[in-house]
C-alpha cells in the first residue's frame, strides 16, 4: 500500500543526488514506504539508471529521473517545476546532492569553493524555496530533509568548506522550521556520519568502525530509515532539529581518522629539533 497524503493522494518524494551513496539507499528506502519517486543526478546516469530499475521492477512504479545540474541557478526551480508536472504534486523535498572538498583555505582553489557553496547551500535552498511554494499552493502538510553531516557540529582541519556549510544548513533549517511551521510544513536536517557509499565496502569492516562506539560505519538504508521516521506522523511533533546518525562517532571527540597512531585525537605532536 502507498503512503498517502492528506488529499488521498500517494506522496511524492524527490531525492536530490539519488544515483550513489547516500542518495540511493534514502531513494530506495522511500520507494519502499511507499513514495512515489523523483530523483536527480549529474553526471552518473548509470547509477541512476540502476536504481530506477530496481524500484521499478520491485514496487511496480516507475520513478522520474530529472538530469540537473544544481550549481546552475535555474536548475531548482526546473527540478521542482518537472517533479510537480509529472506527479501533481510534491510532500517531502530531500536535499542530498552535494560535493565533499578538503583542503586548507590558502591551497584552495576559487572555482572549488565557488562549486562548494553553490552546490552545498545554494541549491538546497532554492529547491526548498520553490518546493514549499507548492506545498503552500495546494495546501500540503509536507517535509524538508536537509542532508547535513557530523562535520556539521564537530571542526576538522581543512573543513572550513564543506563543514562550514553543512554547519550553514543546519542554522539555515531552524528559520525555515519556524518560517514554515504555520503551514504545517516541517523542516529537519539529517546529519550522517561515516557511511558506506560504494556497493563493495562493508559497513562492520571498514578500519574506522572499530573507532566508532556502535563498532561499525553507517549504511545508506541507516539514513533513509531515519529520514522515512522522520517524516512519518509518528514523528508529527518534531521540526527544526539535526538528526545525527552516526553511531556515536563524534560524542568522545574521535576522528574519521583510520590510522592507528590516531587514537582519540586527531591533532599534531610539535617536535623542537635538538640544537
Amino acid at each position: 500500500m502507498g503512503t498517502v497524503g492528506n488529499q488521498g493522494l500517494e506522496k511524492v518524494a524527490l531525492v536530490t543526488g539519488a544515483g550513489a551513496g547516500i542518495g540511493r539507499g534514502i531513494a530506495k528506502v522511500l520507494a519502499e514506504k511507499g513514495y512515489r519517486l523523483a530523483m536527480t543526478y549529474n553526471s552518473s546516469k548509470d547509477g541512476i539508471l540502476d536504481v530506477a530499475e530496481d524500484i521499478g521492477h520491485i514496487y511496480g512504479k516507475e520513478p522520474l529521473i530529472i538530469q540537473s545540474d544544481l550549481t546552475v541557478r535555474s536548475e531548482a526551480e526546473n527540478t521542482i517545476r518537472k517533479t510537480v508536472e509529472e506527479f501533481g504534486r510534491i510532500d517531502l523535498l530531500v536535499n542530498n546532492a552535494g560535493i565533499g572538498i578538503y583542503d586548507e583555505l590558502t591551497e584552495l582553489e576559487e572555482d572549488a569553493l565557488d562549486m562548494t557553496v553553490h552546490l552545498d547551500f545554494r541549491a538546497p535552498m532554492l529547491l526548498s524555496k520553490y518546493a514549499v511554494r507548492e506545498m503552500m499552493a495546494q495546501e500540503i502538510p509536507g517535509n524538508v530533509i536537509f542532508i547535513t553531516s557530523s562535520r556539521g557540529e564537530r571542526a576538522y582541519p581543512k573543513d572550513s568548506i564543506y563543514g562550514g556549510m553543512k554547519a550553514a544548513l543546519i542554522r539555515a533549517a531552524q528559520s525555515l522550521a519556524l518560517e514554515w511551521a504555520p503551514h504545517g510544513i516541517r523542516v529537519n536536517c539529517v546529519a550522517p556520519g561515516a557511511t558506506v557509499h560504494k556497493p563493495g565496502q562493508s559497513a562492520e569492516d571498514e578500519p574506522l568502525g572499530n573507532k566508532i562506539p556502535l563498532g561499525r560505519l553507517g549504511t545508506p538504508s541507516d539514513i533513509g530509515e531515519a529520514i522515512a521516521w522522520l517524516c512519518s506522523d509518528a514523528a508529527s511533533y518534531i521540526t527544526g532539529i539535526n538528526l545525527r546518525i552516526d553511531g556515536g562517532l563524534i560524542l568522545p571527540g574521535m576522528p574519521e581518522d583510520t590510522s592507528p597512531e590516531a587514537g582519540y585525537g586527531w591533532g599534531k605532536v610539535y617536535k623542537k629539533e635538538k640544537e
